[in-house]
C-alpha cells in the first residue's frame, strides 16, 4: 500500500493538464502530495534527490509516477528507461500518462516495464473518474515493491526543484552522473 506521505511525481509539461489533474485528484479524495516535474530533466533531478534521502521532507521518494510521453527535451520513454536502470527505485510503479497512445508508443512503454498506459482525459469528469480509480487500485488494493535500502552515490547537482526554488546536494562524489 502506498503511505499517505508518500508523494505521486507527475511528469507534465502543460500546466492545463497538470492543473486538470491537481483538480481532479482532490475531486476524487486521493490523499497523496502530488509533485510535478514539467520536464524529463527535472524528474531526473527530482528522483535523484528523493532516493539518496538527503531531504525526505522536501523530496519524498514516489510511490507512482504519472508520466507524460511528450516531454521536451528527454522524452517521457527515455525517463522510464533512466528509471528502470536506477537500482533503488526501478520497482517504481509508472504510469504512462499522454494524449498520444500510438499502438507503437504503447508497446515500447510495456517493454520498457511501464506498469499501465492510459490516454488522458478530456475534461474534469473523465479525469475525476480517471483518479477514482487510481485511488481505489493503484493506491488501495494495490501493494508496492520495497525500494532497495542501499544508499546510491549522491552527485551535487544544479538543479531547479519542482516548486522552482534552488536545490543542493550536500553529499557528493568525485564522479559525474550520466543520464539518457
Amino acid at each position: 500500500m502506498c503511505s499517505s506521505r508518500q508523494c505521486i511525481l507527475q511528469v507534465e509539461d502543460d500546466e492545463n493538464d497538470a492543473f486538470l489533474v491537481e483538480r481532479a485528484f482532490a475531486r476524487a479524495g486521493v490523499n497523496r502530495p502530488l509533485r510535478v516535474a514539467r520536464d524529463g530533466q527535472q524528474a531526473v533531478d527530482y528522483l535523484s534527490l528523493a532516493e539518496s534521502s538527503v531531504d525526505p521532507e522536501q523530496y519524498p521518494l514516489p510511490c507512482l509516477v504519472l508520466l507524460d510521453l511528450n516531454l521536451p527535451g528527454m522524452s517521457g520513454l527515455d525517463l522510464l528507461a533512466w528509471i528502470r536502470k536506477q537500482p533503488r527505485i526501478k520497482r517504481l510503479v509508472v504510469i504512462l500518462f499522454s494524449s498520444s497512445v500510438a499502438p507503437a508508443d504503447v508497446e515500447r512503454a510495456y517493454e520498457l516495464g511501464a506498469n499501465s498506459v492510459v490516454q488522458k482525459p478530456n475534461d474534469l469528469s473523465q479525469a475525476a473518474e480517471f483518479a477514482q480509480l487510481l485511488n481505489g487500485w493503484w493506491l488501495g488494493f494495490n501493494r508496492f515493491a520495497a525500494f532497495e535500502e542501499t544508499q546510491p552515490p549522491v552527485y551535487a547537482r544544479a538543479c531547479t526543484a519542482v516548486d522552482n526554488a534552488p536545490c543542493t546536494v550536500h553529499n557528493t562524489t568525485e564522479a559525474t552522473p550520466s543520464f539518457p
